[in-house]
Formats: structure tokens, sequence, C-alpha cells
């Protein structure tokens, strides 16, 4: 690993490319932040598959595409005398130590009697949050608009939880999903879609809640279930084009019995892997 200073090095480096692509390349002087907002966008879920497939070096690589971004807004806001890198870190470390008074504050010896929780940590930085510009925020209104619904229907029940608003047992969660089922089960069977559409919802909210009380992440856990279907389906897909016969020819019980075949490879392999 390196040192401090050649970190500093390698930062300072970044933003003289930075500053140099900026003055010198025709399409790096063109660029805005509305005309890089969705580049930005697609470099972010770029990273979030490599964090997903668990790749090192292309993790190392989607990081450095999304810090681009960041010094590439940065600079432009320094052309514009808003803000510039420097204003962004400073900002970013005052908010820090703002919400982690266990680590900077008074609290910094009950952290080093390991008297504060996970939990605790972050109730207060829930808190905390909502006291920020003058108490006018709101708990929710952290949550932006513009995330895919599973993330921000977590972040929602996340930042209720972090005012106390929430289950007093986990288990209890359940009899809520149960019920919400119940609810979509009795809509669909009256076939309203617009009541079967508010239920489905309803009922997806809960299990999404469910997840958060177990600890589990939803959009990762759904995201590894759409890469398991796709495997499973690309394999009978080449199944069928090396028998000749399209999907469209084959019965469900044929494409089932192939579809077994693919799990069945894929807990084999799980278990060579699990023995290396």
């Amino acid at each position: 690993m390196h040192s401090r200073e050649e970190k500093l090095e390698a930062f300072g480096r970044l933003l003289d490319v930075m500053d140099t692509l900026r003055e010198r390349c025709p399409w790096d002087r063109k660029q805005t932040n509305e005309s890089l907002r969705p580049n930005t966008i697609e470099e972010t879920y770029e990273l979030a598959d490599a964090l997903i497939k668990g790749d090192k070096s292309d993790i190392c690589k989607e990081l450095g595409d999304v810090l681009l971004h960041i010094v590439f807004y940065a600079r432009i806001g320094s052309e514009t005398g808003d803000f510039d890198i420097a204003d962004v870190c400073d900002k970013l470390c005052d908010k820090l130590i703002y919400r982690h008074p266990h680590v900077y504050g008074p609290e910094a010896e009950r952290i080093e009697r390991g008297e504060i929780t996970v939990d605790e940590v972050l109730r207060n930085w829930e808190q905390l949050k909502v006291k920020e510009k003058d108490g006018n925020r709101r708990v929710l209104s952290g949550v932006p608009e513009a995330l895919p619904s599973l993330i921000k229907a977590y972040r929602i029940q996340d930042k209720a939880r972090g005012v106390g608003f929430d289950w007093e047992q986990r288990e209890q969660v359940w009899e809520k999903v149960r019920e919400e089922l119940g609810e979509l089960e009795a809509e669909l069977r009256r076939g309203d879609k617009a009541k079967s559409t508010q239920e489905l919802g309803d009922f997806l909210f809960s299990v999404i809640n469910a997840a958060r009380l177990y600890k589990l992440n939803p959009d990762n856990a759904l995201e590894l279930t759409n890469r398991k279907f796709i495997r499973r389906f690309t394999y009978l897909e080449e199944h069928s084009i090396r028998a000749g016969r399209p999907l469209t020819e084959m019965t469900l019980a044929e494409m089932d019995a192939i579809w077994n075949e693919a799990k069945a490879l894929e807990h084999d392999t799980s278990n060579d892997e699990g023995t290396n």
C-alpha cells in the first residue's frame, strides 16, 4: 500500500490532469454539469456492478471513473467561483465530524469503553441530520426523489427507524407481510387493477421492511436473483440452440428439466468452490 505522501501526490496529479484536460481537450472543455450527469449515473451503476461481482480490479477502475466525475464537477464549480475541490473536501469533513460526536465530541470516552452500539450511532446520525439547516429539515427530506423505488423504500424505512418509528421486535413484521399479501390476493381476485397495484406496492414495501429488519439488503438480494435467473435461462437457451429446437417449440416440462440441470450445475460448482 502507498504512504500518505504518495496518496496526496496521486490526488494532486489527478487534479493536474483534470486541469490540463479542461483547458486543452475540446470534449472536456465543452462539458457542463448537465451534460456530465447521465455519464455520472452510468459510472455509478458500473461501480455498483463491479461491487456486487466482487471484482477487486474492476472496483478500483470504476472508483477511478466516479472520482473523475467528482473532480470534474469541482473544477466546473471553481470556474464559476462557487466552490472548488477544497470546499468539497472541507464540507464533507465538517459534516462527518459533526455527525460523529461519539468520536470527535464529549462522548469519545464512551466509544473507547465500548459503550456505544452501531444502532445508537445510526439513530444519532439521523437525529443530527434532522437538526441541520436550522432545524427545518424533515426526517424523510434527505431521501432523493430520483432513487430507484426499491432503494428508496429501504432508505425511507431506515430513516424512520432512526427516530424510533420501527417495530419493537423484528419478528412482528411477518404479521404485516402476511396481512399485505392477503390484501393483494383479495384485490387480484376482484380484478381491480388500480387497487391491486396499490396493494402490490404495500406488499413489496413490507417485504423490504422485513429485509431491513433482518439486516439484508433487498437491492443486492434482487440483483443476485436477477443474475441467477439470467445464468439459468441462458443455459436453457443455449441448450435449445444446440438441440436445434426453439424455446417456443419446447414444452414447459422440457424447459423445467433443463432449468433444473442448470440449478444442479450451479450447486455442484458451489460445492467445488467450497472444497478448494
